[in-house]
């Protein structure tokens, strides 16, 4: 009991330090892992003196992490979004991957004497944008859509890639494969990959949408098990379980399930713990006594890739797609990095290879140097680039529960400001012949509302419909929230929101 006292006393202690840190760093705009990181460091052996040097455990610890963050990543992505911007991003995440990573080796071979096996690995374990970051931090800024959609895809697109080509440059197959073996088990790998996180999110959208479980808290723990199911099946056929689990979790994220936003507040407080435990664990990793001989080789890599490689691969990738020069350039300068490459700089870290330790040290002081120098500067170069957008009015919040021995579901929508849903008379929602709405909260007081009844701001309802017209309702709702009780007439249908600048 005293050392479960102990363990539990500290990790309360880490989550909590972890989570001050974050707002501290949010506040100066600088991502969550920054702050993550720093904890690690100071729970280490130059500070705490906690000491822990096992890069497998690390490595582990890292890829389960990342999954939890691809699946959240996923379920939070909107489809409509990201579906005008998949070719950019698949240009990026594979195309532009290959150009970056041939510019950082040739850095690193003429400017710092790697050989070439090295400067190709260290080319390939930067050159991934890390989902954590650019989640954390695009999110906060009104960027036009198809921009940070872009970025948003190709941060879950491009770890697939990486993490193969990192494996495959650090392993013994290195020096017998030949590029077109090692481009088919690419192809294999992200084919198969996307092919099992499809498979794997449409059979567990039919499995919720069909089965009532006796808590509505299940919901949640199913719909972040599902994408994960699929990380381990397609892992399990050396498929690329990274691109599986994000795939599986777009599905699911946009689907019309059960208590959708519970779970996806249940997936963001899960990926938060893993982001935490992730990055204290590789600041725990890193030895500080050994960063001052990394600052040198960090910087020049690091300059490389911010200055040559980044804005080359975006050249190339996204000049056919007609992207003008200043999206181009945000998307240049907010490739953001942040676990991915320090997670994949364990993988040469435990393979026999000389200059490993050197490496993950130059990785993880490029990470702390350029998330420092690009994440704080981002909203004013979306402002000087003209990339910046104003804040858009929400969609309405409909929250579903099913009501299964009544074949019915109970809708609950609240109204957001600038929604057209406010004015509108009760009677003429104009909903189907088996939706009514049942309940009325305003500041705080509840009443059933009637003819008389006039929808505004701020207000929440009830809406019980047959299972049957439930997405009618839905739609119904969407489009009087975005057109008036007009709706029709417009040709609003109430469907998702299309991307637009």
């Amino acid at each position: 009991m005293h050392a479960l006292n102990l363990i539990l006393l500290g990790g309360a202690s880490v989550l909590l330090a972890a989570v001050i840190a974050v707002r501290v760093a949010s506040r100066v705009g600088m991502p969550g892992l920054l702050a993550f990181l720093l904890v690690g460091l100071a729970l280490g052996e130059a500070g705490v003196g906690i000491r822990f040097d096992d890069a497998e455990v690390a490595q582990v610890v890292g890829f389960a992490a990342l999954a939890v963050i691809l699946a959240e990543g996923g379920l939070t992505t909107r489809w409509p979004d990201i579906r005008p911007v998949i070719g950019p991003a698949a240009v990026l995440s594979t195309v532009g991957v290959l150009v970056s990573v041939g510019a950082v080796a040739a850095c690193a071979h003429f400017l710092l004497g790697f050989d070439w096996r090295m400067g190709i690995l260290i080319g390939a374990v930067v050159s991934s944008t890390d989902a954590a970051a650019v989640f954390s931090v695009l999110r906060r800024l009104p960027l036009r859509r198809r921009l940070s959609a872009t970025l948003e895809a190709e941060s879950g697109f491009n770890d697939p890639p990486t993490v193969i080509l990192v494996s495959v440059v650090a392993s013994d197959a290195w020096g017998e494969a030949s590029p077109w073996s090692i481009g088919g088990l690419v192809l294999y790998e992200l084919v198969a990959g996307a092919a099992f996180g499809l498979f794997v999110g449409f059979a567990g959208q039919w499995l919720l949408n069909r089965v009532a479980l006796p808590a509505s808290g299940l919901y949640p723990i199913s719909a972040i098990a599902i994408p994960l199911l699929a990380f381990g099946a397609a892992g399990q056929l050396h498929a690329s379980g990274f691109l599986a689990v994000y795939v599986a979790g777009l599905v699911l994220g946009n689907a019309s399930l059960p208590h959708r936003n519970a779970t996806l507040g249940f997936a963001e407080a899960i990926a938060w713990v893993a982001q935490i435990g992730m990055f204290v664990l590789l600041g725990l990793l890193a030895s500080p006594s050994r960063l001052d001989d990394a600052l040198v080789p960090a910087l020049v890599v690091g300059a490389a890739l911010l200055l040559v490689g980044r804005p080359l691969s975006v050249l190339v990738s996204v000049t056919p797609f007609r992207l003008p020069w200043r999206e181009q350039a945000f998307l240049s300068w907010a490739g953001l990095r942040g676990a991915v490459p320090i997670v994949l700089a364990t993988i040469p870290a435990v393979a026999p290879l000389a200059g490993r330790a050197r490496m993950f040290d130059v990785v993880f002081l490029l990470v702390l140097v350029f998330t420092v120098v690009q994440a704080p500067t981002l909203p004013w170069i979306a402002r000087r680039l003209g990339v910046a957008a104003p804040d858009e009015a929400r969609d309405i919040v409909v929250e579903a529960a099913p009501l299964d021995e009544l074949r019915a579901d109970l809708l609950a929508v609240a109204i957001p400001p600038r929604s057209r849903l406010a004015g509108v008379w009760v009677t003429d929602l104009r909903l189907p012949d088996g939706a009514v709405v049942t309940l009325l909260v305003r500041d705080g007081k509840s009443s059933v509302p009637d003819e008389h009844t006039r929808f505004r701001v701020g207000d929440q309802f009830l809406v019980v419909t047959t299972t049957a017209d439930r997405r009618a309702t839905e739609r119904r709702l969407r489009a009087v929230s975005r057109a008036g009780q007009l709706a029709r007439w417009w040709g609003e249908r109430g469907g998702e929101v299309p991307t637009h600048d």
